[in-house]
């Protein structure tokens, strides 16, 4: 275990507000949703809640009160409950996010049904975006996919992962690469933007390389709006790291798996995709922009930080997984630099020991 002085210092930003597809009342969904309609923290009564909330007449200590007595689950759940919607609804009410891994599972009729019923109880609904896996989208039809985009999806969440089809038989994605580029292709043919999500370190260290350009070539006959970049991260409990202690894999480190997504986008031609770093676990927040022009720029970025000696490199690392340092140019900001080298020196962090400190510190943000 990190010492506990070894503290993170900033969170990752909050996210979008958002209200669950459970939000949603007297539809015939709640009878396809299976067990999630019965789960006491779904938000069958969203639509009283905000009702509640828009009364003008009242002060938010009275409407709290009566949106308790709406609630009926315990009384933390109706606490966390409160103020998600009061969240949802002070920001407008302009984006919801169909929760679960999959949404598109369930009939595309009932995924029609519910989009027109958000859209219809809260008009102010500006977005409406889901996850969704690539078999489940290649088994829809143009039609119905067509229909989805009518009734007001704007937005499809795919997580490719990867296109080595060794490496998504090993992890037992459920597909394969031909079918993440079919379904790819299926909700780029409609008018939802698609973002396909690329992980690098997934393979390992035996197939970053298959990995890297098996995927820009499946991306290259995608076109997807953005490639978001997930590096990979392993829970102490995931299967996926069990395999690795096995000898199944070799875990990657940081300077590894920046050289397979270099590796990756150097490969991506003939696109105009938008990358996107976007989360904190990836270690270089600059690589992203707009293809093709920002290519070169996001390979400069990785070129400085392999270009770097190691113990440069093992700086950047432990301040950017603290929080300390959040851009490649606060390397040399004399007071973080300072700040990160006295953790290194306290905690007793070199270049030898650097790779399980840092996979410790990401586990902190997973």
């Amino acid at each position: 275990m990190l010492p506990p002085s070894i503290l993170i210092t900033r969170q990752s930003p909050m996210p979008v507000p958002t209200v669950p597809w459970a939000a949603v009342p007297n539809t015939k969904w709640k009878m396809a949703a299976g067990p999630w309609a019965d789960k006491k923290y779904n938000y069958e009564n969203t639509g009283d809640m905000v009702a509640i909330l828009q009364k003008p007449d009242e002060d938010l200590k009275s409407k709290k009160s009566r949106i308790m007595q709406v609630l009926s689950s315990q009384q933390a759940t109706r606490e966390l409950v409160y103020y998600n919607v009061l969240n949802w609804h002070r920001n407008g009410m302009k984006s919801v996010f169909l929760q679960d891994a999959n949404s598109l599972v369930i009939k595309p009729e009932d995924t029609i049904d519910i989009l027109i019923s958000l859209r219809r109880q809260f008009p102010e609904i500006q977005r409406i975006t889901c996850y969704a896996r690539s078999h489940t989208i290649a088994r829809i039809s143009d039609e119905n996919l067509d229909q989805m985009a009518a009734a007001g999806l704007n937005r499809i969440h795919i997580g490719m992962e990867t296109a080595c089809d060794e490496v998504l038989k090993l992890i037992r994605k459920g597909a394969d690469k031909a079918t993440h580029i079919l379904a790819g292709q299926k909700v780029i043919r409609t008018s939802m933007q698609l973002s396909e999500y690329y992980m690098p370190g997934l393979g390992g260290n035996e197939y970053a390389e298959d990995s890297a350009l098996e995927t820009a070539d499946a991306l290259n006959q995608i076109n997807p709006d953005y490639i978001r970049i997930r590096t990979l991260a392993l829970h102490d409990h995931s299967r996926l790291k069990a395999d690795y202690e096995s000898g199944v894999f070799t875990r990657s480190n940081d300077v590894q798996m920046v050289k397979e997504l270099m590796l990756m986008i150097q490969n991506l031609e003939g696109i105009t995709s938008i990358v996107q770093s976007d989360h904190i676990i990836n270690l270089l927040p600059e690589v992203e922009g707009k293809l093709p022009e920002d290519k070169e720029k996001m390979l400069f970025v990785m070129d400085w930080f392999l270009s770097l000696s190691a113990s440069e490199q093992m700086l950047y690392r432990i301040g950017r997984r603290t929080g300390v340092m959040n851009h490649a140019e606060d390397l040399y900001d004399p007071a973080r630099r300072k700040r990160v080298q006295g953790t290194a020196r306290q905690n007793h962090i070199t270049v030898e020991n650097i790779n399980q400190v840092t996979d410790e510190l990401i586990q902190r943000y997973i």
